[in-house]
């Protein structure tokens, strides 16, 4: 008797529980999904230097300039603006940056290199809330055409740790690199 008391208990509380997970509305998955990108990229290396989290919009027919407008700061994605952390010191696009986590926003250019910002400002929507003075670095990054169509905009990094980000037929690079006690 009291076996049956209690396997009906246990049926009655995993009915209630499935069903209680059941009436959850789950969101829809978004349409510029979250990604991330790391330095290096193998999964089973555990000693990082740094990792960009981004969200990546698709062109879906439209033009990048009408997504990431020229001369004017973008997020460098969609959604919240992208994060990159450093877990060590090194030199970014030439230009001396300690370990920490920073907002990455760029300033896209038809004709030349884009700007790319490093801001202090972390865990903000967009680009609504940039503040050009809490930014810690601005260096060029080079731009390079892409033979094939990038639909989703895309962060990567090189073999030689160079961020690569890709958009329509654009390539921004730039270099970063240890930087070594002597620097």
């Amino acid at each position: 008797m009291k076996k049956s008391i209690v396997l009906v208990a246990i049926f009655a509380i995993s009915l209630i529980s499935i069903s209680e997970v059941n009436a959850q509305k789950w969101p829809k998955m978004d349409v510029s999904p979250l990604d991330a990108s790391t330095f290096p990229d193998n999964w089973r290396d555990a000693n990082k230097v740094l990792k960009v989290v981004y969200s990546r919009p698709q062109l879906k027919g439209r033009s990048l300039d009408k997504l990431a407008p020229v001369g004017k700061v973008w997020r460098t994605g969609a959604n919240e603006a992208a994060e990159i952390t450093f877990y060590k010191d090194v030199i970014f696009g030439g230009k001396d940056v300690k370990a920490g986590t920073y907002s990455l926003f760029t300033i896209p250019f038809l004709n030349g290199d884009w700007t790319v910002i490093l801001n202090s400002a972390r865990n903000v929507w967009g680009h609504y809330s940039y503040k050009e003075a809490e930014d810690v670095i601005r260096v060029n990054g080079t731009v390079s055409k892409s033979d094939k169509n990038i639909e989703e905009f895309s962060m990567m990094f090189d073999k030689d740790m160079t961020l690569k980000m890709g958009w329509a037929n654009t390539i921004v690079s730039v270099p970063i690199t240890i930087k070594s006690k002597e620097d």
